[in-house]
């Protein structure tokens, strides 16, 4: 849909066209600044040089794969009559700059004279030229001021007036103006399309001394929550090996369940690779939700073996009858969160784009999770295993 009407809208000249939704444009507005996605804004103080290098980035941009919607907004374009004082002039005619701008004040804008009481409210009476004397250019060259030799000096002589384009509106953040160009990713990861746009403008575009460069909006926010992941990941690591070695007091098996865990996360990357499906924040928590079931299906599983050894079995007759016997609890556990997530891993309905990854990653590392519970971490555990190993205490209800 968004490619028909994007081909149709292209055809009206002039007019940058975005696509969103109300609420995911109130927030991509409040993440950037600006109505679209993703944003890059341009600092510095000139609104011409700003402009022209902002259309020299969209044309750089334009040549890179997945980047669409692209649009400037626009400062200038507002037109403006300009004063500039003739100083030589001025002097000739022995009138002060000063008298020249506020006869320029009081002709266009006005000039309060005095003020007017009504009760206890007071209001300015303003002063100024009536609208056929000061609505056009040539009418403001006519405006006379008078001389100290009593000579009536028109403003035109005075001053060099000149129509140029203005600001018809300044962006400004941090005490800087700048120029937005907004844009979108579509059939491409977001990252990779922002880094070789990146890449690009700042192998072929030279700015000035004192301007800048930023990429902001959806990029800055995922670059933070990534950063924030390399920090959260490894801690759940750390937190998740403590709390198994407390339980088994052993490295070894900690070390073993770890191994099934990272294992799983390979069924969580097949499975975005298979769908197609971009690593975002919301596949990150993805991950971390999966890690908490594989440690699940691993201590039920190890913990078995172990109880099973600890009744006189050996190290290979226990790990086969382990797998086999705790196959149903295993894939019973499975099922349910990977039936509970389907729906939600194969939804494309609105809103769907923030949770189907995290629910892609579940699903497909759950289902590589029971292989390697099964097969993979028995395996292993007869590798690792010795007749020396300290084992836990027989259960009494303990059920083969």
């Amino acid at each position: 849909m968004i490619a028909a009407m994007n081909r149709e809208l292209e055809k009206i000249p002039g007019v940058n066209w975005g696509f969103s939704q109300p609420i995911e444009d109130n927030m991509e507005e409040a993440v950037s600044g600006v109505k679209g996605e993703l944003a890059t804004k341009i600092y510095g103080d000139d609104l011409k040089v700003l402009e022209e290098k902002a259309d020299q980035i969209v044309s750089v941009m334009v040549q890179v794969r997945g980047i669409e919607d692209l649009g400037v907004f626009r400062a200038l374009g507002q037109p403006n009559i300009n004063f500039e004082v003739n100083r030589e002039q001025a002097a000739r005619y022995q009138i002060n700059v000063a008298d020249i701008q506020d006869a320029i004040q009081t002709a266009v804008g006005g000039s309060a004279m005095t003020q007017v009481l009504q009760g206890e409210q007071r209001y300015d009476l303003v002063l100024r030229y009536l609208p056929q004397y000061r609505t056009t250019k040539e009418a403001l060259e006519d405006i006379r001021l008078l001389s100290p030799s009593g000579e009536r000096v028109a403003l035109a002589q005075l001053c060099n007036i000149k129509e140029q384009d203005g600001g018809s509106e300044i962006y400004r953040e941090e005490n800087q103006r700048y120029v937005a160009i907004k844009y979108s990713v579509r059939g491409r990861d977001l990252g990779g399309a922002v880094e070789e746009a990146m890449r690009n403008v700042n192998a072929n575009i030279q700015l000035p001394r004192g301007y800048h460069i930023d990429w902001e909006g959806e990029y800055e926010s995922q670059k933070r929550a990534q950063a924030r992941l390399l920090v959260i990941v490894p801690l759940t690591i750390l937190v998740i090996y403590m709390i198994i070695y407390s339980m088994f007091r052993s490295p070894k098996w900690a070390a073993l369940i770890l191994a099934t865990v990272a294992m799983a996360s390979v069924g969580g990357l097949l499975a975005l690779l298979v769908t197609r499906t971009h690593f975002s924040v919301s596949s990150g928590v993805g991950f971390l939700a999966l890690f908490g079931v594989s440690v699940q299906t691993g201590v039920i599983m190890l913990e078995y073996i172990n109880q099973l050894r600890a009744r006189g079995g050996t190290i290979e007759e226990s790990a086969i009858d382990g797998a086999v016997l705790r196959l149903r609890p295993i894939m019973m556990t499975m099922l349910v969160a990977t039936l509970g997530l389907l729906p939600a891993a194969l939804s494309h309905a609105i809103g769907s784009d923030s949770q189907r990854p995290f629910a892609i990653v579940i699903v497909g590392g759950l289902m590589v999770n029971l292989a390697m519970s099964i097969f993979i971490l028995p395996t292993l555990y007869v590798w690792l295993a010795r007749d020396g190993d300290k084992l836990p205490q027989p259960e009494p209800n303990f059920e083969t």
